[in-house]
């Protein structure tokens, strides 16, 4: 049990526990006493997670991009902690789909990013905030070090987790007359199923790009699928799925949880960086770092 206040049977939900972090975070919480509402968009993926935990972990079929999907889910929920309400919100759903050039990335594919990964966690937290308040309970964000260090071909993601960092601490203002800490959780790269996808999403990706963009970014396209093809060189740097798990349980077990917690040695690194350096050395940087990872700058051209 991580030091801070007895939890006993305290209920929590979380976003997005199908796979990945998520799901990783659910397993830890049921693991050390917490009632978990784990949040998951098909039946078949809570069933998956109920084999693995205890009869403390509950699914919870939502899709936060859906109104009706978040407003039966808070019924419930509420239907059962009744007066209780709720100890903790983790704000964990997430996608990366949109990525790439931002050049030539489908305006829609961005929309529907930002709709997940923000608009659908302000929804969900206007819904569950008067559970909060009746459990005296804490609201937990899942950003990402993207949005403190935003990365090429990773604009939309970047951005989303940068407002949602924002997002963060307007809320933890408008909330401080009730005393609900909002807390951010900033990892660094997490090895997790969503990078054995990405070399397929990414070749598919490649292949539905215009012409344009391959006489523009030919070998930097090449040279991201080639970098997504290295996941050994990817686990080398990756911080522990637990580690990020183990730190969303201190912000619920804390007795004053921070506002900001950073996550893996990458992360801590970059956020140095950031408060450290000027813009133009960061950019220089990061560029450095997507080298080594493999991306090559080859048969470079003038363009005007």
């Amino acid at each position: 049990m991580p030091e801070g206040r007895e939890e006993g049977k305290r209920a929590i939900l979380i976003t997005g526990t199908s796979t990945g972090i998520g799901k990783a975070c659910a397993l830890y919480l049921d693991s050390i006493g917490f009632n978990v509402f784990a949040g998951v968009r098909r039946e078949a993926d809570g069933n998956a997670l109920k084999k693995n935990a205890s009869d403390r972990l509950t699914p919870v079929l939502i899709d936060i991009t859906d109104s009706e999907s978040i407003g039966s889910a808070l019924k419930f929920v509420s239907s059962e902690v009744g007066g209780a309400g709720l100890a903790g919100l983790v704000n964990n759903a997430g996608i990366v789909t949109a990525s790439g050039l931002l050049e030539f990335l489908p305006i829609a594919e961005i929309r529907n990013l930002l709709e997940v990964n923000l608009i659908g966690h302000i929804a969900v937290t206007q819904a569950f905030l008067p559970l909060i308040r009746k459990g005296h309970g804490r609201i937990v964000n899942m950003g990402s070090i993207a949005g403190i260090m935003p990365q090429p071909y990773l604009a939309p993601y970047s951005a989303s987790k940068a407002a949602l960092e924002a997002i963060t601490d307007s809320l933890r203002l408008e909330l401080k007359p009730w005393r609900i800490p909002v807390s951010i959780v900033e990892p660094g790269i997490v090895y997790t199923p969503m990078w054995d996808k990405a070399e397929t999403v990414a070749a598919i990706k490649a292949k539905n790009f215009p012409q344009e963009a391959f006489d523009l970014y030919g070998p930097t396209i090449n040279g991201v699928v080639e970098i997504l093809k290295n996941k050994k060189r990817i686990k080398m740097v990756a911080v522990s799925i637990d580690a990020v798990a183990r730190t969303v349980a201190r912000v619920l077990t804390a007795k004053r949880p921070r506002t900001l917690y950073i996550v893996g040695w990458d992360a801590r690194l970059a956020a140095f960086l950031t408060w450290a350096l000027p813009h133009r050395a960061i950019d220089w940087l990061a560029m450095m770092f997507w080298r080594q990872l493999g991306l090559k700058e080859k048969n470079r051209k003038d363009y005007v």
